[in-house]
Parts: structure tokens; sequence; C-alpha cells
């Protein structure tokens, strides 16, 4: 059974940096493709893919964080972080962690149960 668990939310000022991790279990780690999703306030009905890295170390970014978090996976230690730096109080979320399967195409994506992040202005 596929298990996330996320770590590292909190809160930090305008113009801070967080460091979320997300310890993973019950599958094979280094077949999947990992992301970190995030749910804004008053956005409950849609989560945006803010970053993903897929088994050959190839990343990807939403525009708004582009430049400003990055998303290392560690396959011995089973272990994908995201790195947030320059954050503002639009990056206020409950950050999620997701794993995708081979050839799932997000459809299929386990979820760690979210972390919160809040940024003051």
């Amino acid at each position: 059974q596929v298990q996330l668990v996320e770590s590292g939310g909190g809160l930090v000022q305008a113009g801070g940096s967080l460091r979320l991790s997300c310890a993973t279990s019950g599958f094979t780690f280094s077949l999947y493709a990992m992301g970190w999703y995030r749910q804004a306030p008053g956005n409950e009905r849609e989560r945006e893919l803010v970053a993903s890295v897929n088994t050959v170390d190839m990343t990807t970014y939403a525009d708004s964080v582009l430049n400003r978090f990055n998303i290392p996976r560690d396959n011995a230690k089973k272990t994908v972080t995201l790195q947030m730096y320059g954050l503002t109080p639009e990056d206020t979320a409950v950050s999620y962690c997701s794993a995708d399967p081979p050839l799932g195409g997000w459809k299929f994506a386990s979820w760690g149960q979210g972390t919160q992040v809040t940024v003051s202005s």
C-alpha cells in the first residue's frame, strides 16, 4: 500500500524559505514519478501541480514557481523534497506529495495527507 507522509510546512514571512519533505513506503519508489501539488484557500475544487520529477530526474514546474522552487528526489532514501524560496502570500496553500505509477499520467496517483504552508505579508 502506497504511503506518503509530508512534513516541513509552517508559517513563514514573505521572502522566506521552506523545505517540505515526503517520506514514502509501500511501492518501488524509483519507478514512480513524484510530484508536489497544492490547494489554495477558497480553491477546494482544484489542486495545482507545482512541481514534478520523473524517474530519470527530469523536472517540471508551474510557471508561478519557476526559478523559486526545486524538487530533488532521493531514490536511496525513498524521499522527495520541495525546496521553496522567495515565498509570497500567494504560495499559501495545503501542499500534497503525490506518487504517480508508471504510465499513470497522474490519473492514478496516490496522495499524502497534506501539510499547511502559510506565508505572511
